[in-house]
């Protein structure tokens, strides 16, 4: 792995620091969990993409600029330092494009990437269920073939984005005779579809971060499908390891988190007692960082996302919560007073739950990687 930046990287990097010092907004956004946030995140999504920084490492066919994956990761880093607004199409960009590059249509390319690079169309995860959460090859909706399509019926639950978003993506089982992993189907649906019914599901601060999704007899074409029916584990795979693994959780995210935590233990006086954690969490934003450049290199060398994607999640779910209770720490009595880093640390203690729990991901590391034989289910 050389961690030494050839010309064109570094040009790539300035030119996107320049463009961000110049863009940014001044002042925060709303949270993209209200309508008016949801709308002016929209709008930033735009911007980026009129200059082509949405989705650097897409082709430009589809509105990208044919950015290496180094290069997206230096693209990354410089958003984050920047203090760019969060990607309200995050869903969209870094879970479901993936998984059309590897599994879609060309088609399915020309018809989805454009809009959602832009912003056009905003993606919601409909993956859990009622009785499928973490488990979610228990899932029980049901996708019944119709004339040219498929007819979705059940319920999604936790479904991030849902309350604003245009249209979600989800397994259904389309074989009733099937179990498990088997017999699944991957469909993208239209949220505004006849028999779609989206109830929004308020957080402790009132925002709807996530959605219920009902679906009664919703229709859904055939190309709507991505691969093959009946192989949507299969496709599923690739979305769960990319969120896992290398696209939702960039380093950039950490290192800037670091840095700030460093800036606030300083203008807290450096207290002794917690410059060990304010220390580790420096070294492990950068170890994350390392870790991240000796992915890209495997991937570039034509390798793929498999189940050491586990490991690298359990990594940055737990440093993202040490990271924010350390800052909580420091700020004292004021921590109870909502702010970023109370915001933070809050949405930090769902990473260990959301993409998979840590249960589930230490069983895929000990099984898939370290070849330990598998425990009764």
């Amino acid at each position: 792995m050389d961690l030494d930046l050839d010309e064109a990287a570094r040009q790539f990097r300035d030119e996107a620091r320049e463009w961000l010092a110049a863009h940014v907004p001044r002042s925060p956004l709303p949270s993209f969990d209200t309508a008016e946030g949801f709308a002016a995140h929209r709008e930033w999504e735009t911007e980026l993409a009129d200059a082509r920084w949405s989705v650097v490492s897409w082709p430009r066919e589809y509105g990208g600029r044919d950015a290496s994956l180094l290069e997206w990761v230096l693209f990354e880093e410089e958003y984050y330092a920047a203090g760019a607004p969060g990607r309200v199409n995050q869903n969209g960009i870094f879970m479901l494009a993936p998984t059309l590059f590897s599994h879609g249509t060309p088609e399915q390319l020309a018809r989805i990437l454009p809009k959602m690079a832009r912003a056009g169309e905003v993606w919601a995860q409909a993956w859990s269920e009622p009785e499928a959460g973490s488990d979610i090859a228990a899932l029980r909706s049901t996708a019944t073939p119709a004339d040219g399509g498929w007819l979705l019926n059940g319920q999604k639950t936790w479904s991030s984005r849902a309350a604003f978003a245009d249209r979600a993506f989800g397994l259904f089982r389309s074989d009733p005779g099937s179990t498990r992993h088997h017999g699944l189907t991957y469909l993208m649906a239209d949220l505004r579809a006849p028999g779609v019914t989206v109830r929004p599901i308020p957080q402790l601060d009132g925002e709807p971060g996530f959605a219920e999704i009902f679906f009664d007899d919703v229709f859904v074409p055939d190309e709507d499908v991505i691969g093959t029916p009946g192989n949507g584990w299969r496709v599923a795979m690739t979305t769960a390891n990319n969120e896992r693994g290398l696209s939702l959780r960039s380093p950039g995210r950490f290192l800037s988190a670091a840095d700030r935590l460093v800036s606030l233990w300083s203008s807290a006086g450096r207290p002794e007692a917690t410059a060990a954690r304010v220390a580790d969490a420096w070294i492990g934003a950068r170890a994350y960082q390392l870790y991240t450049f000796g992915t890209v290199t495997r991937l570039a060398s034509g390798a793929e996302l498999g189940p050491e994607s586990s490991v690298n999640k359990l990594f940055w779910s737990h440093l993202d919560v040490a990271l924010h209770e350390t800052a909580l720490d420091l700020l004292g009595p004021s921590a109870e007073l909502r702010g970023p880093w109370t915001d933070g640390w809050l949405f930090s203690l769902a990473g260990p739950i959301y993409g998979g729990t840590d249960q589930i991901q230490r069983t895929i590391v000990a099984e898939r990687l370290l070849g330990l034989p598998k425990g009764d289910r």
